[in-house]
C-alpha cells in the first residue's frame, strides 16, 4: 500500500493512496470549520456555557477555524488552525491545563502558544490526563500522573502542559486509562503507564513511567487506545491489537489477553481504527467498508443484534465510510458524502438525532453533508463541520 505526503491546511499529512474517495478531505486554512457538541453536558464538556444535556448538535460559540478535536467523559480539548490549544469541562485533576483544578463550561485557551498541531483525535479517553503535540514534534502531557501515565518518569500530577523528554519527532498520540501510546515520525511505536492487562504491548504486565519502544519495528502508522486494550495500523495496511480481550475486542478470533501486538487476519487494507472502553472496536478499510467487533451490547456494532464478535464483521454493504469513532457504548461514523451516522447507546442523546432512542443499526443524524471529524466519550460527542 503506497503512501504519500500531502499538504492540508498548511500542514503535511500522510495519506494512503487508493483510499476511498473523500476519505481525507480537509478544508483550507480559511474554511469556516466550526465545532458542534451534543449529549451529556453535566461537566460542562459540551462547551456551551452550561451543564445542560442536548440530543441534537449545537454549535460551540461563533468561533471557526477549529482543527483537531477530542472528547473525554466530562471535558474536551481541541486545537485551532492558528495553532492555539483550547480546553473546557471538568478540571478536577488539572486535565484542562490551566494551572488549576477549576471547571469551565466554555472553551478557554491553554497558555499563549500558537504552535500546537494535534490532540488525541478520536481517542475515547478518560477524565484523568491530556496530551498534545506541537508543530515542532514535541509532546506535552498533563493531568493525573497515576501509574506513570504522563510519561515523565514519575507519578506526579500536573495542571499545566509539560514536555515529555526532549525529542521532537512525535507524530501521533492516543490516551488509555492511566497511560498513552504514540507513534513517532520514524515509524516507531512507544507506550507508557498502566499495564495490568498488557495494553502497553511490551510483552509484560509491568507499569512504566517513561516512554518505552514497543518492539523494534519502524512501520507503525497510527495507534488507538481504549482503557485496557490497544490497536494499531502499520504502513502496509495490516491491523494489530493487544491487551484486554474478554469480549473479543482485539479481533483475533479469541478472548485471550495479549501483552504483545498480534496481527488481526492477513489483510493489508485497513485505514482507520478506533477502540473503546466499552470493549469493542470499529475500523474502516481502504475500500470504504466499515467493520466492527467485540462487545455488542446496546447494538453498538451496527449488526441489528446485541451479539458479541471476536473477529471483524462488516457493517452492512456500503463502501462510503470515511471516519469512525468507538465511543463508550456508542458508534459514530461519517461517510464520504459528509453525512453523520450513529448507533448504540443513546441515553443522553449522544447519537445526536434529537432522541434518546437506542439503535442497533447506523442511523443518519439530520440531513447535512458537511461533517468532517468526530470524537465521542461516555455520553458526549464532539464533531467538526464546514459551517
Amino acid at each position: 500500500m503506497a503512501l504519500e505526503w500531502k499538504q492540508f491546511s498548511g500542514k503535511w499529512n500522510l495519506q494512503t493512496q487508493g483510499q476511498a474517495a473523500g476519505a481525507y478531505t480537509w478544508p483550507g486554512a480559511t474554511a469556516p470549520w466550526g465545532i458542534w457538541t451534543w449529549g451529556d453536558g453535566s461537566g460542562g464538556q459540551l462547551g456551551l456555557g452550561n451543564v445542560t444535556d442536548y440530543s441534537s448538535p449545537v454549535q460551540v460559540g461563533a468561533l471557526t477555524g477549529w482543527d483537531t478535536i477530542c472528547m473525554a467523559n466530562t471535558w474536551a480539548i481541541a486545537t485551532k488552525l492558528d495553532g492555539t490549544l483550547w480546553t473546557w469541562g471538568s478540571g478536577n485533576l488539572g486535565q484542562l491545563g490551566h494551572g488549576n483544578t477549576t471547571n469551565i463550561s466554555s472553551p478557554v485557551q491553554v497558555g499563549a502558544l500558537t504552535t500546537w498541531k494535534s490532540v488525541p483525535l478520536n481517542s475515547n479517553i478518560n477524565n484523568r490526563c491530556a496530551a498534545a503535540i506541537t508543530t515542532s514534534g514535541t509532546l506535552y502531557t498533563w493531568g493525573d500522573g497515576s501509574n506513570g501515565g504522563l510519561g515523565h518518569g514519575n507519578t506526579t500530577g500536573l495542571s499545566s502542559p509539560v514536555q515529555v523528554g526532549a525529542l521532537t519527532d512525535w507524530a501521533e498520540i492516543s490516551i488509555a486509562y492511566y497511560g498513552m501510546s504514540a507513534v513517532k515520525t520514524d515509524g516507531t511505536l512507544w507506550s507508557w503507564g498502566w499495564n495490568a492487562n498488557g495494553q502497553l504491548g511490551l510483552n509484560n504486565l509491568t507499569d512504566v513511567s517513561s516512554p518505552v519502544q514497543v518492539g523494534a519495528l519502524t512501520d507503525w502508522l497510527k495507534v488507538a487506545c481504549a482503557e485496557e486494550a490497544t490497536s494499531a495500523i502499520k504502513t502496509d495496511g495490516t491491523l494489530w491489537s493487544w491487551g484486554y480481550n474478554v469480549n473479543g475486542q482485539l479481533g483475533d478470533g479469541t478472548t485471550t489477553q495479549r501483552s504483545s501486538p498480534v496481527q488481526i487476519g492477513a489483510l493489508t487494507t485497513w485505514s482507520e481504527i478506533s477502540t473503546s472502553g466499552g470493549k469493542f472496536t470499529l475500523a474502516i478499510k481502504t475500500d470504504g467498508t466499515l467493520w466492527a467487533w467485540g462487545n455488542g451490547a446496546y447494538g453498538k456494532l451496527g449488526q441489528n443484534v446485541g451479539t458479541y464478535y471476536s473477529s471483524p464483521v462488516q457493517v452492512g454493504a456500503l463502501t462510503t465510510w470515511s471516519k469512525c469513532c468507538a465511543a463508550k457504548n456508542t458508534s459514530l461514523a461519517i461517510k464520504t458524502d459528509g453525512t453523520f451516522w450513529g448507533c448504540g447507546q443513546n441515553s443522553q442523546g449522544q447519537v445526536g438525532d434529537g432522541t434518546t432512542t437506542q439503535y442497533s443499526v447506523f442511523t443518519q443524524v439530520g440531513t447535512l453533508t458537511k461533517w468532517l471529524n468526530v470524537s465521542g466519550a461516555k455520553y458526549s460527542t464532539i464533531a467538526t463541520r464546514t459551517d
